[in-house]
């Protein structure tokens, strides 16, 4: 079935489907390691491209495919390239885009793991990193330089919340010949569609929101055009950081619910972040869905939701961020994001313990930043978890 022309939700289910043999209502979890083929020939055809016949499934496999074409659908992408972890995406994007010699330009307050391996790791292969605020555009183009490759943002950035503007970010990346490469995790394609604003590369680790029941690890990335689609898959199959079709199977059963999910997901953060917003002990907060978030116009410009994110610091610092933490009883204290339960976690001594002290200061990673991840249970007791665990800070 042709699914292109189908309302969004109507995707989520049905995108990527093919006719299985036996007339499956849902996609088979097709759990082999290699593929038989009719004859010589064929197999010379499925080595050689002349057939689209699979082969092995680190190469491919029809229940991974069916997922990458359902995100490469919902992202109005080229094609799609699943992977075992996000940071997986992450790492084959970089490999993929980067040699020796290259550089990228990043944002400061990008997941830890995704900074600390460009630091740590692809800099032993001559690979340089410069990571600025990217929602001041002047510091992005001042942190171009001659050899500049990639340009990586994460809008909303994780953990500070801050947006970054896709589309001029493309003007910029057009005109200095860079690819332009949305970690699109927080929102998802429901909300924000990064390829239709001018980005060439969107990825997300589907740990998150799209399989959205903290129960599976994987990445996808989407391109939006054939050539960067071919490179990336390349490093990603020569480097065996493919999913595993129990993994697939898992996300597209997930992926069926995500507007429902992310729907009421962001309905009670806008409650939650309201009575965050008025309570005596909070310092400060962000979320986009806030008039007094410093780039609420710009959320409303580029993302048909608000998500369901929200960072906030309390009066007395990291002590009594502790204090909150220990103290609630609904809230999971546990890291991940994006899942029908409400999770909370301290970033500067969690996700991000691997970025410099100074680092993460100059990224907006304060010691007192609180990351809440608002899940789906009934709004009220959200709150009241919140409230009670206050009262004892």
């Amino acid at each position: 079935m042709d699914t292109k022309n189908l309302g969004f939700n109507t995707k989520l289910v049905h995108a990527g489907e093919f006719a299985d043999q036996f007339g499956s209502a849902t996609v088979p979890i097709y759990q082999t390691s290699t593929f038989k083929f009719k004859n010589a020939q064929h197999g010379a055809d499925c080595f050689s491209g002349a057939s689209d016949g699979y082969i092995y499934t680190r190469i491919a496999n029809p229940t991974i495919r069916a997922l990458e074409k359902n995100i490469a659908e919902l992202e109005n992408g080229f094609d799609g390239i699943a992977t075992s972890s996000g940071m997986s995406a992450i790492t084959s994007i970089y490999i993929a885009l980067l040699g020796a010699g290259s550089h990228i330009v990043s944002t400061a307050s990008v997941y830890g793991p995704a900074r600390g391996v460009l630091e740590q790791d692809f800099s032993r292969f001559g690979v340089e990193a410069s990571f600025v605020n990217t929602a001041n555009l002047e510091e992005i183009t001042n942190a171009i330089k001659s050899n500049t490759k990639v340009l990586y943002i994460e809008t909303p950035s994780n953990p500070t919340m801050e947006l970054t503007d896709i589309k001029k970010c493309a003007e910029i990346a057009k005109k200095h010949n860079l690819v332009l490469v949305v970690d699109n995790t927080f929102s998802t394609p429901f909300l924000q569609k990064p390829l239709d604003l001018g980005a060439d590369v969107v990825l997300h680790s589907i740990t998150k929101f799209i399989n959205g029941h903290a129960d599976v690890v994987g990445g996808v990335i989407v391109s939006k055009g054939e050539e960067l689609y071919k490179k990336i898959r390349h490093a990603l199959v020569y480097m065996g950081g493919n999913m595993d079709p129990h993994q697939a199977f898992m996300v597209l059963r997930g992926v069926k619910t995500l507007a429902l999910r992310v729907e009421r997901n962001q309905s009670n953060a806008m409650k939650v972040a309201e009575f965050l917003a008025n309570h005596q002990k909070v310092e400060w907060i962000k979320y986009p869905g806030l008039k007094s978030h410093p780039q609420y116009e710009l959320a409303k410009e580029q993302m048909s939701g608000f998500g369901s994110m929200i960072s906030f610091g309390l009066k007395g610092g990291f002590e009594a961020g502790k204090k909150l933490m220990d103290n609630v009883h609904l809230a999971i204290l546990a890291v991940s994001l994006g899942g029908v339960e409400t999770l909370i976690q301290h970033p500067a001594s969690m996700t991000h313990a691997g970025v410099g002290k100074e680092d993460k200061l100059k990224a907006g990673i304060t010691e007192d930043l609180v990351r809440f991840s608002v899940g789906i249970e009934d709004v009220n007791d959200i709150i009241n978890d919140l409230k009670q665990a206050l009262e004892k800070v």
